[in-house]
């Protein structure tokens, strides 16, 4: 029998404050590609952490412009295996789910991830810009075809958790800084 390992919490919470830097709500656009069609969307995101920092949440809602129909919603969960030294996903959306690992740009201020199916293969980068916006790439190849973009966001911050652990009073970036409110 193998000795089982013994989770290093602060290992753990320290690895994933290194993801600090999506803490907050952030608003934007974006740009999907479905059924062969451009979609422009309002975009919107929210990264919170759960259980005492030990996980980040990142919750994604794409409203059509057109409309405002909902036409993107997108829910991950990041982890970080200590054991292994690695960052974990798992993402769902549109009524499916994948794991992924994800990795960290070397600068701090970003990260990538993906997964192959077949002849599917995705890769999806995510960068903080000079400017602060996040920035988001999303690319499809299917088998020894170009990549494709199918989806693209930039959002800025507009609001930033009071601490580390979700809270409910934010603070609005969108002009008075000092300004709070309570999340409904």
């Amino acid at each position: 029998m193998a000795l089982q390992h013994t989770p290093d919490l602060e290992a753990q919470r320290a690895a994933m404050r290194k993801l600090s830097f999506l803490i907050g709500q952030w608003d934007g656009e974006g740009r999907l590609l479905r059924g062969g069609s451009v979609v422009d969307l309002k975009q919107s995101e929210e990264a919170q952490y759960k259980l005492d920092g030990l996980v980040l949440m990142i919750e994604g809602v794409g409203r059509k412009k057109a409309g405002g129909e909902s036409a993107l919603q997108a829910l991950g969960i990041i982890s970080y295996d200590d054991a292994r030294g690695t960052y974990h996903m798992r993402a769902f959306n549109d009524g499916r789910f994948l794991e992924t690992e994800v990795k960290l740009a070397s600068d701090g201020q970003g990260m990538s991830w993906g997964f192959s199916l077949g002849e599917i293969r995705t890769k999806s980068e995510l960068r903080i810009g000079e400017s602060g916006e996040w920035k988001e790439l999303h690319q499809v190849t299917i088998g020894a075809q170009e990549p494709k973009n199918f989806m693209e966001l930039t959002v800025r911050k507009i609001a930033i958790a009071e601490s580390a652990e979700p809270s409910p009073i934010v603070t609005d970036l969108s002009g008075d800084s000092n300004t709070r409110k309570k999340r409904g």
